[in-house]
């Protein structure tokens, strides 16, 4: 299933059904009165949260919804039928914004949750609503009342235990190809991943969680360089952090700085939150000169670093099981 985290929806619940006019008429009865019914109420707009879904790819394909009117009344005092609800299905920590993009209308991080988006109008009044003592053949009847239009921006940000952080090239998805059953493409060239990945981590039979692979980020995109926030935004969910940098470079503490810059830029709360941080591709190196650049990136950055190569496999349980730790909250800082 391709993934899609951002998509434009319009959405419009049904109008009221207009009420009735109408008379009672039947044989010797010489004052039948009116009797003409309320029209039905439109359906409502309504949200429901699942979990049995993590991209919004559905929304490219299907961007109207709308309730269904209310039926108009009837005589013999009978009410219009209501309108059926439109319900949209949407994903597990999708946030709902307004047009502009920026004004957040729901946050949606927890599965069966329902919320009324708008509201179907209300049925308008038959004549029969209108008798009185000095009106005893009202011919007044009301229309129902509009629905509600709305445009909406829905942003997924995928709900993870670990993001998994790094300039492209640093061996994001290869790492995460080898810690668990995602299948990202990797490639001998360099290049960088369009969409984030998500793959689950089992250690033993008890313990799992879940890692976002979160592309695209690049120095200034916080500022909307590059992919920009469009995958900033999938960090803010992630209890921890695993940084990932490629040792093969000249400065690696620059590369890592450049990351931790846009983090604080695009919101400051997330400088605190737990992180690992490994230097890569440590097979390209050789032991000897890998564990000096690890030397040097503790001694620049003032950080425990780990050494790791996902292709060889070397260090990267390690890795995992302090993450696990974190994650089941054994340890709270990750430099503990």
């Amino acid at each position: 299933m391709k993934f899609l985290d951002e998509a434009k929806i319009y959405c419009e619940s049904g109008k009221g059904g207009p009420g009735s006019v109408s008379f009672r008429r039947e044989k010797f009865e010489q004052y039948g009165g009116p009797n003409g019914g309320d029209g039905g109420k439109g359906g409502d707009v309504i949200v429901e949260v699942v979990d049995d879904t993590n991209t919004l790819i559905d929304f490219r394909y299907a961007q109207h919804f709308k309730a269904d009117p209310g039926m108009h009344g009837m005589g013999s005092n009978r009410s219009g039928k209501g309108g059926e609800d439109c319900i949209i299905k949407i994903p597990v920590g999708t946030v709902i914004l307004a047009e502009d993009k920026e004004t957040e209308l729901f946050d949606c991080v927890e599965a069966g949750q329902t919320f009324t988006l708008l509201k179907g109008g209300d049925g308008g009044k038959g004549n029969a609503h209108y008798k009185s003592s000095t009106n005893q053949a009202p011919r007044k009847s009301t229309p129902g009342y509009p629905g509600e239009e709305i445009a909406i921006w829905l942003r997924l940000k995928l709900i993870a235990d670990v993001g998994l952080l790094g300039l492209p090239n640093a061996g994001k998805s290869t790492f995460l190809s080898v810690v668990s059953n995602a299948k990202p493409k990797i490639a001998d060239y360099p290049f960088t991943t369009l969409h984030p990945n998500l793959g689950v981590v089992r250690i033993g039979h008890s313990m799992e969680f879940v890692i976002a692979d979160i592309p695209g980020l690049i120095e200034g995109a916080s500022e909307g360089h590059g992919l920009g926030t469009r995958f900033l935004g999938h960090v803010e969910r992630a209890g921890a952090l695993l940084h990932l940098v490629d040792c093969t470079q000249d400065n690696p503490h620059e590369a890592y700085q450049t990351i931790r810059n846009e983090l604080e830029k695009y919101k400051t709360e997330l400088s605190d939150r737990p992180e690992i941080i490994a230097l890569t591709k440590s097979d390209a190196l050789g032991d000897e000169l890998a564990d000096h650049v690890r030397v040097q990136f503790e001694k620049e950055t003032g950080k425990k670093t780990y050494l790791i190569s996902s292709v060889a496999k070397q260090g990267v349980d390690d890795v995992i099981n302090h993450l696990s730790r974190i994650v089941s909250g054994v340890e709270e800082d990750a430099d503990e």
